[in-house]
């Protein structure tokens, strides 16, 4: 019953959760993993042509338009963090806590040769055998990568508390205005992740 009870809980959290999520990133306006975002930036241009003369004009100073919004993914091996009791190896009774990341997303705008993204997700902290009042900083990493390479790497100490009544918690976290130079067809990905495995 304790098992069902929790596993109902956790639906609920990660409803809740994908909607708040949803909820802190609707002002931008491409690439939504939750729908909605309106036109793309480069609708009005689709029926329009240009001379040779313009293009050969313009195209010193003109940017590459980007057309998509680079994916958000879950590092591998970074979806989950655990703590256990005096940072003992693991062992599935003296477990204090996990946490987990439940949904990520991102939405971008284009403008000036700059891809500007907002991107965040949603987790939660739930408590082990071992686990009391815990209130603890999480240690996130949101990175962007142009074929391999950083672009922009950030830690962030999500602050969460959660209680043996409550038996766990939801956080959310938002990263805002993060510039990313587009010069053309290269593969851009967003990577957010625990910054270790165990705590």
């Amino acid at each position: 019953m304790r098992d069902s009870t929790r596993a109902a809980t956790g639906r609920v959290f990660s409803l809740v959760g994908a909607g708040l999520l949803a909820t802190a990133l609707s002002a931008c306006s491409m690439g939504n993993l939750f729908g909605g975002g309106g036109a793309s930036p480069t609708a009005a241009l689709a029926n329009t042509s240009a001379t040779s003369e313009e293009i050969a004009r313009s195209a010193p100073v003109l940017p590459a338009i980007a057309t998509e919004c680079p994916p958000i993914k879950v590092r591998p091996g970074q979806e989950a963090l655990f703590s256990y009791v005096n940072n003992a190896e693991p062992n599935p009774r003296r477990l204090r806590f996990q946490a987990v990341l439940d949904k990520q997303s991102r939405n971008c705008v284009v403008s000036n040769g700059l891809i500007t993204v907002r991107m965040g997700v949603v987790g939660r902290l739930l408590l082990g055998p071992a686990g009391q009042n815990e209130q603890v900083n999480l240690p996130l990493r949101f990175s962007v990568e142009r074929e391999d390479v950083a672009l922009y790497s950030e830690r962030y100490d999500i602050p969460v508390q959660v209680s043996p009544a409550a038996q766990s918690a939801e956080f959310v976290k938002v990263v805002e205005n993060v510039n990313i130079p587009y010069l053309g067809g290269e593969d851009i990905t967003i990577w957010v992740g625990f910054e270790s495995g165990r705590s």
